[in-house]
């Protein structure tokens, strides 16, 4: 037996092995920088030259070598990819039939608004103009509210006609001004000139793209092609000229160097040291940064590797950029770094990366003020104003605000010497606009593969998951349309409060989308979906019914799985339940147990969990009750739904389910406002209008359609 207090508590033992992990983490930074800063310093009797150097004697191969030209090969190989023109996969019917559907739905409404007697002609123009997604110049409402009865319907069919051909043929976004220019070509000649401008203009309406650029193809035959370009090779004799004295460095004769053996740097002992000091300062406060005002990033290892491995990266590039240049520097995209970070872990940890970035690129340009103020400033700017991405042209206005503060920094340096090279400034201007540019390009470029590498959910995913023609939500749309709409106002509600308090509005509607995706296994076993009246769980047993309800929970997760949603998405799936109770099955087992709670396992009737555990799955638990019991409920009255809306809140909190999350109770109560404020504007008494249900049913199924 082994004695008391021999072995560390577990928790214990994980601290210490955790300690161990970061303080691993920590030397392999620290070595990777050294690797990058002080190895190049080390003794060598090969020649010291970069690019962009004058030779200072001729030098020669010292013995025959054969070698292939990575670079020459290199640029051989994109020139054979660039030659490939981009690929497009079929037109897809499934969205030619939408439109079709969607068409029709629209038409039906444009005959209710033209036969209604009692509106208005300002009326019925504004109830065109409601309709979703759906623009038409004025003159074709004109004429549309204009025509017979015997011309509308020829407008009618000959609309469908149309938009049906048109969604036959390939159609891409990037060509839809020449699809447009296609439809009059295929109105019936038959038409009068003002039904023919009727259909043009609602044919133009309803055309969306149905044939996307494929990706994989393209980049597979681009693969293809650089995989058959040959080789470059070449052979130095000995004695062979490499360079010729006077001559200008190239990164090919870099390369012809580096084959034969002759290039490396000779000893700067004196910069040892202070290099080696410059890195310790800077894992060390970065370290302390992180633990003392970022506690979210230093209880994920993962985020810990996520940003040394970036600041080692940009570490490297500023030191083969750098030194010794006159115009490359400024190129430099230090500021995509910061965005990176900003927005993967948060702006405030973004600008600690960025100042320190700027410390070591004043050391790499041997104290360049100009060069640290132009980095650090640069990613200041570019953390504060890219925190949250929900739209990808975000990047765009990132890359001006970069840009002006490159302008801004080089002015500020360069006007005060008096004597100003007006085409240098010029360039180094134009530099600092491109620098922008390239600092928004590359970030979102490389969020894909940061954020895949690094299990980290970026913006960019978020904004593709949001996308309707996901395959997941267009499967959740054709077996559980019921459940589908549900999830869309879910979303709305939820958005709502998340921008109230500050949480992310975009993870927020994204995990609302796909939170009940495991209902999509078996649909009619949920209330929303059974339209027949006909409820399945009344020939069931409770405890049955209440297995199959809590498995859409794990359905959930393997389809979440399979699809591969990214790990925050997923998280709403088990947590917008917690650990909540199906009730109404458990009350129905109590019944059926003569009220004895004893005979009834309530374990079978809970949610596996976990509880959420973050302020946005707490947001969609409330959010997903409130929609539920507000939409069974049918109320009258805003006193009503702020009823339901406290009655849904105060239960959860009484059930412990917000316990794990850090939601506050004044948080807590501006989503209830907000949850009142939407579904006011949603479950509100109408004023009654002809055919209520029909039009009620249009603007839903539009909605649907165009989101």
């Amino acid at each position: 037996m082994i004695a008391q207090g021999t072995t560390s508590p577990p928790g214990k033992r994980r601290e210490r092995w955790r300690r161990l992990r970061l303080l691993a983490l920590g030397l392999a930074f620290s070595l990777a920088m050294a690797a990058i800063l002080i190895v190049p310093l080390l003794p060598s009797n090969r020649v010291t030259l970069e690019v962009g150097d004058v030779a200072p004697t001729d030098i020669r191969a010292p013995r025959r070598v054969t070698y292939i030209s990575k670079i020459e090969t290199a640029q051989e190989e994109e020139r054979a990819a660039s030659a490939v023109q981009p690929i497009y996969g079929p037109p897809e019917t499934r969205i030619a039939r939408q439109q079709v559907a969607r068409a029709y739905q629209v038409l039906d409404f444009l005959t209710s608004v033209r036969a209604d007697s009692y509106a208005t002609a300002y009326q019925k123009r504004q109830a065109i103009a409601a309709i979703v997604d759906l623009e038409l110049p004025p003159e074709v409402v004109s004429a549309l509210l204009a025509l017979s009865d015997a011309s509308w319907k020829r407008v009618r069919q000959e609309t469908i006609n149309v938009l049906d051909q048109m969604m036959r043929r390939p159609i891409r976004e990037d060509a839809m001004d020449e699809a447009y220019r296609q439809v009059s070509s295929l109105i019936s000649l038959a038409l009068s000139d003002q039904e023919a401008m009727v259909v043009e203009g609602l044919v133009r309406g309803l055309l969306v793209p149905n044939t996307f650029y494929d990706a994989e193809a393209t980049e597979a035959a681009r693969q293809a092609a650089r995989e058959g370009v040959a080789p470059v090779e070449h052979t130095l004799l000995p004695g062979e000229v490499i360079l010729r004295s006077g001559e200008i460095v190239t990164d090919l004769d870099l390369e012809a160097l580096e084959a034969v053996g002759l290039r490396q740097r000779t000893a700067r002992w004196g910069e040892i040291g202070g290099t080696a000091l410059l890195v310790l300062l800077t894992t060390v406060s970065m370290g302390l940064s992180i633990r003392r005002f970022h506690p979210h990033v230093w209880q994920r290892e993962r985020n810990l590797a996520l940003v040394a491995f970036l600041f080692v990266f940009f570490v490297l590039v500023a030191k083969v950029m750098m030194p010794g240049r006159t115009v490359l520097p400024y190129l430099f995209p230090a500021a995509a770094l910061a965005i990176f970070v900003s927005v993967l872990l948060g702006p405030a940890l973004a600008v600690i990366v960025g100042i320190l970035l700027g410390a070591i690129v004043g050391f790499i340009t041997q104290g360049s003020l100009e060069l640290a103020a132009y980095v650090a400033l640069g990613s200041l700017v570019a953390a504060l104003v890219l925190e949250r991405v929900e739209r990808v042209n975000a990047f765009f206005w990132a890359g001006i605000y970069v840009a002006l503060t490159n302008i801004a920094v080089v002015l500020a340096f360069r006007l005060p010497e008096g004597a100003t090279d007006t085409v240098g400034m010029v360039t180094l201007v134009a530099v600092g606009v491109l620098n922008g540019a390239l600092s928004a390009s590359l970030t979102l470029a490389g969020l894909f593969v940061v954020g895949n590498l690094f299990d980290i959910t970026t913006s960019l995913q978020l904004l593709e998951l949001a996308r309707p023609s996901h395959p997941l939500l267009s499967e959740l749309l054709h077996k559980a349309p019921a459940t589908y709409h549900h999830t869309v106002m879910v979303a709305n509600l939820a958005e709502q409060a998340a921008e109230r308090i500050g949480a992310n509005p975009l993870l927020t509607r994204v995990g609302a989308f796909y939170h009940d995706i495991g209902k999509i296994v078996r649909p009619h076993f949920f209330s929303e979906n059974q339209m027949d009246g006909v409820n399945i769980h009344d020939r069931l047993d409770p405890y049955t019914s209440a297995e199959i309800l809590i498995s859409h929970v794990t359905d959930g997760l393997e389809l979440a799985k399979k699809y591969r949603l990214p790990s925050r998405v997923r998280a709403f799936i088990p947590e917008h339940h917690g650990t909540m109770r199906v009730s109404f099955m458990y009350q129905k087992a109590l019944q059926e147990a003569g009220g004895d709670p004893s005979k009834v396992d309530e374990a079978r009737f809970r949610y596996p969990g976990p509880k959420p555990q973050s302020k946005e799955t707490a947001i969609l638990m409330l959010a997903d009750g409130c929609e539920s019991a507000v939409r069974a409920a049918r109320p009258t009255s805003v006193e009503e739904i702020e009823k339901i809306v406290r009655k849904i809140v105060e239960a959860r909190l009484a059930d412990g389910q917000l316990d794990e999350c850090d939601l506050t109770l004044r948080e807590l109560k501006q989503v209830a406002q907000s949850f009142v404020e939407t579904l006011r504007g949603v479950y509100h008494p109408r004023v009654k209008y002809p055919e209520p249900e029909e039009r009620q049913g249009l603007k839903h199924s539009l909605g649907r359609f165009s989101r």
